[in-house]
């Protein structure tokens, strides 16, 4: 019997699991929505089940405004997410969502008193490091667009569909805002695992950036490098995912 897709306006849940023991919170990257996750379940146990957010402006959600400072986003995060923090939780964000995860993870905890279970980090260093790349969210349309496609994480059928980058771009240039005006201020590092992922050809994010990370937790830290580029996640997803179910086994119980 198929599993009927849970959705509200903030999470997604590909394929809900009534007798899971922990849920996976899965965070945007610039541009992405809760689709990028769909297949996540595929290579997760039973006992884990997958909650995609989706934030204003994108996915099922596009013709809402976006919202294009991180700690606003932020808090909205945590009201539209309150229900679902019913049991353990771990967070997963790439790039932009990584930066969401850690800020999102330290508000819960001050004002929610829950905390993640395990961090994990993808192709973003960590907050407190200088950021490697001029601010890119305001250039002219030319100049954007090629900094988008040397990401590579665009479709060029995407990239050669103007109707569709029209609806794209204004999300993206919200999306490198949100990133490109946050400031970091110190906080208490987490007592959860955190691991960080990298691509081992992004020559946004290095292994040393990816390191910093250790910073941010008095608890375990591992870095895990993929063949690939900054969006490594896209060909590597079989991989990752098994990874992060590893990762969360290795020092939680999800069984009684």
């Amino acid at each position: 019997m198929e599993t009927v897709l849970k959705r509200d306006s903030w999470v997604t849940i590909p394929k809900p699991q009534a007798n899971a023991r922990l849920r996976l919170f899965c965070l945007p990257f610039a541009g992405g929505n809760s689709t990028a996750f769909r297949n996540w379940p595929d290579y997760l146990p039973e006992t884990m089940e997958v909650a995609a957010v989706e934030i204003p402006g994108h996915g099922s959600r596009l013709a809402e405004d976006t919202i294009r400072r991180l700690i606003p986003l932020v808090k909205a995060i945590a009201e539209g997410i309150d229900p679902y923090l019913d049991r353990p939780f771990a967070f997963f964000g790439h790039s932009m969502g990584s930066l969401l995860s850690f800020e999102l993870a330290h508000y819960l905890r001050l004002k929610k008193g829950v905390e993640p279970v395990h961090l994990f980090f993808s192709g973003r260093g960590a907050p407190h490091l200088p950021a490697r790349e001029e601010p890119i969210h305001g250039l002219p349309q030319a100049e954007f667009v090629q900094h988008i496609r040397n990401y590579n994480g665009t479709p060029k059928e995407v990239l050669e569909h103007q109707e569709l980058m029209d609806i794209l771009i204004p999300i993206l240039r919200a999306d490198f805002e949100v990133c490109e005006t946050y400031q970091y201020f110190p906080k208490p590092p987490f007592n959860c695992p955190i691991t960080a992922f990298g691509g081992l050809q992004d020559p946004s994010t290095t292994k040393d950036d990816l390191q910093g990370w250790k910073k941010h937790t008095s608890g375990a830290f591992n870095l895990r490098m993929f063949p690939g580029d900054h969006f490594y996640l896209l060909e590597a997803q079989t991989t990752l995912v098994h990874t992060i179910a590893r990762d969360i086994l290795a020092h939680f119980q999800l069984n009684d």
